[in-house]
């Protein structure tokens, strides 16, 4: 970890709904802030996290939304690949997923793309996290706008979403 971008900061600064919904938990997280750009997007704004807050790809993790046809339900896979649909469904009970549409996912989660967190969204889904994220102390993921990460412990994320760990991502 190292470089000018990062800045930690304290509870209570950068409120997003991410944040909130942490803080009532009370879970320990920490935050931080990178200068976000659309030059060289090809990769991803999770990719543009990772590089600039100086974090290893598999550490930081994106939040996508599907659907299964009957609810949406999140997916938070590390940003250094993908996630598997297919595996996704069987984790939630559903025989099948598709990506929701990015306006779906903006107008339900209440963030923008590329800023969309598992925390603190308008509406409650069920949330699958890939079970690589165990292996780490802290991961990365979008605290609810470009440019704006939390850093948390995955088990108190699970707790704390009601979540559920699964093998969900691919590389």
């Amino acid at each position: 970890m190292g470089g000018m971008a990062k800045k930690k900061h304290e509870k209570g600064a950068g409120s997003t709904p991410a944040t909130v919904q942490l803080e009532k938990a009370g879970v320990p997280f920490k935050t931080y802030e990178y200068a976000h750009s659309n030059d060289h997007m090809d990769d991803g704004y999770g990719v543009e996290a990772a590089t600039k807050l100086g974090f290893d790809e598999h550490q930081v993790f994106k939040t996508l939304m599907a659907d299964t046809g009957s609810e949406r339900v999140v997916g938070v896979v590390p940003v250094s690949g993908h996630m598997d649909l297919k595996a996704l469904a069987a984790a939630v009970g559903a025989k099948k997923a598709a990506m929701a549409d990015p306006k779906v996912a903006m107008r339900e989660s209440g963030y923008v793309v590329g800023g969309i967190s598992p925390l603190g969204q308008r509406t409650h889904h069920k949330t699958v996290l890939d079970e690589s994220a165990l292996q780490y102390d802290e991961i990365l993921l979008s605290g609810g706008k470009r440019g704006f990460s939390v850093g948390v412990n995955p088990n108190d994320l699970l707790k704390v979403l009601d979540a559920v760990a699964a093998p969900i991502g691919t590389w």
